[in-house]
């Protein structure tokens, strides 16, 4: 299972904005060489499963013109750094090889993008949804850590409503799955997505391991809460093989080193005008180097070399895959089920060759399973729970996937102070709801952007990266912006003067949601009694 997810980052107040990028890299490294491997398996006939998750800020993102021709003039410019390469390495057959490389994959992204998919690239995925080879899930509104917002079960359920909508505009079709943002689960979550027709949801290892009661199959057997939620353990066994960047495939000496990029080893003279603002060094998707070592002494990179290097893991997997299986089998009750979920970009993006890996396991179970060395099974979680089944039925405890398992990713030190205007802001928004329950013209847009900006302000992306300690500026500015935007918009409101040319500009820039009903965000009065300062 991949989940797909980015932040809504849109600035055309810029001319070029440096955090886009996230985006275009997303484009250029994950989800066109993701379709490009499943269109070349539908060709070679190779049958595959697989189950994905799109959030709607990310799904927005793939459809929106604006960013979109900025990606488009991002490849330009890229196509233009490859042409100066060549001539650059043309005295280093390795490095030319690498740079050719690169121009054909920034070609044919150019050529994928417009021609097969008309400039919208989830044309792709729900073409082969609708084949039966993707299972589809749908996610929250804007990727909110929802146990940080159980005191407003109305906001969570906001968040899943919403999000449960986006998913039938963009893909046409009612969810079935529901993927929790960072696997976040707590006690009475299951009762508002059955609410919603949610039949299954994903849940960490210890939610399942740690629950009301022993799992008889541990890990490996989806469970039913009582409010009918399938929940499907993760198995952080098997994770560890593909995500982990110490030990795990990604790590290989033969792979492409993520960290070495042109746009910080060559002269600021030379490669200015392909960085931000001709002076800030960033990663221009130009990487020549190998893994190799620990060292900085790095061998140039060898894609055929590589590419030997993922037929090899593909089978690895498989056949530990049949290793632990067997194992399971002597221990449990039931057919072993295996759940396997990772970010959609750590395929691409973080491990360049990921989507080939991705594809070369496919291939290699049907040619496992046609020699008759193993069968496993490739399925998704609804196929499997239309199989009747018996789940035991227990009470997931609370758990998220991030560090140490429960929520500290999201509420330390780094990052609390989040949580005392997130929440004001959620009770002014119950406020103004109440007092405008019904508005039209402008108010209603006023209401209606102040309802957006309350939930982009609750994405998990910016506590994650202030716990990081990554990109902490953008972040801490994102949060301050949505919430100052709210603020203004609730003043103004109160004052009965609601200034039409800045919401315009406002609209315009988070476009996000069009159809979004500010009455969505209502609270119960019993609600605003249950406030907690964090």
């Amino acid at each position: 299972m991949l989940q797909a997810h980015l932040p809504l980052v849109r600035h055309p107040e810029y001319d070029r904005f440096l955090e886009e990028r996230w985006f275009f890299e997303a484009l250029s490294e994950t989800y066109l060489p993701l379709l490009r491997e499943l269109r070349t398996l539908e060709r070679e006939q190779v049958p595959f499963r697989l189950a994905m998750s799109f959030s709607p800020t990310l799904s927005f993102m793939l459809t929106d013109d604006f960013l979109l021709d900025r990606y488009r003039a991002h490849l330009e410019r890229s196509l233009h750094l490859a042409e100066r390469e060549l001539d650059r390495t043309a005295d280093s057959l390795p490095f030319r090889r690498n740079v050719e490389m690169y121009q054909n994959l920034l070609e044919q992204n150019l050529v994928d993008l417009d021609d097969i998919y008309g400039g919208n690239i989830l044309r792709g995925f729900d073409y082969f949804s609708k084949k039966g080879w993707i299972e589809m899930l749908a996610t929250s509104a804007t990727h909110a850590f929802l146990p940080n917002y159980r005191n407003y079960p109305e906001i969570v359920r906001a968040q899943i409503e919403l999000g449960i909508d986006q998913f039938h505009a963009a893909f046409g079709t009612a969810a079935t799955g529901f993927w929790l943002p960072e696997c976040g689960y707590y006690e009475g979550l299951d009762d508002i997505l059955v609410r919603m027709g949610v039949e299954y949801t994903v849940g960490a290892s210890h939610s399942v391991l740690l629950g009301s009661r022993v799992p008889r199959n541990g890990l490996y057997a989806p469970v039913r809460t009582r409010a009918g939620l399938a929940v499907f353990p993760r198995d952080a066994y098997t994770a560890q093989w593909v995500w982990s960047s110490e030990h795990g495939y990604p790590a290989d000496p033969s792979y492409r080193e993520f960290y070495r990029d042109i746009g910080h080893d060559l002269p600021l003279d030379y490669i200015g005008p392909f960085v931000q603002d001709g002076e800030v060094r960033i990663d221009t998707g130009f990487k020549y180097y190998a893994i190799t070592g620990d060292t900085d002494d790095k061998m140039p990179y060898e894609p055929d070399r590589a590419r030997e290097r993922v037929r090899e893991h593909a089978r690895d997997f498989l056949e530990r895959q049949t290793a632990h299986t067997e194992r399971l089998k002597r221990e449990i009750e039931a057919e072993p089920v295996i759940m396997s979920p990772y970010d959609a970009e750590l395929f691409g993006h973080w491990w360049f060759e990921g989507p080939q890996w991705i594809g070369d396991l496919f291939r290699v179970a049907q040619e496992m399973c046609e020699n008759g060395d193993s069968c496993i099974t490739m399925t998704t979680p609804a196929a499997y729970l239309r199989g009747g089944d018996t789940l035991q039925v227990l009470e997931p405890g609370y758990s998220s996937w991030g560090s140490r398992g429960y929520g500290e990713v999201w509420l330390d030190g780094s990052n609390d102070w989040i949580y005392r205007h997130t929440h004001m802001a959620i009770e002014r928004m119950g406020e103004l709801i109440a007092r405008f329950p019904s508005e039209t013209g402008l108010k209603k847009r006023a209401l209606d952007q102040a309802a957006r900006e309350v939930l982009l302000s609750q994405a998990s992306d910016w506590p994650f990266i202030l716990n990081a300690q990554t990109v902490v500026p953008y972040a801490r500015r994102r949060i301050k912006e949505h919430l100052h935007n709210f603020t203004r918009i609730y003043e103004e409101l109160s004052r009965g003067n609601v200034g039409t040319e800045w919401l315009t500009t406002l609209e315009k820039k988070t476009p996000i949601f069009p159809n979004l009903d500010y009455t969505v965000l209502r609270l119960h009065a019993s609600d605003t009694m249950r406030r907690v300062l964090i």
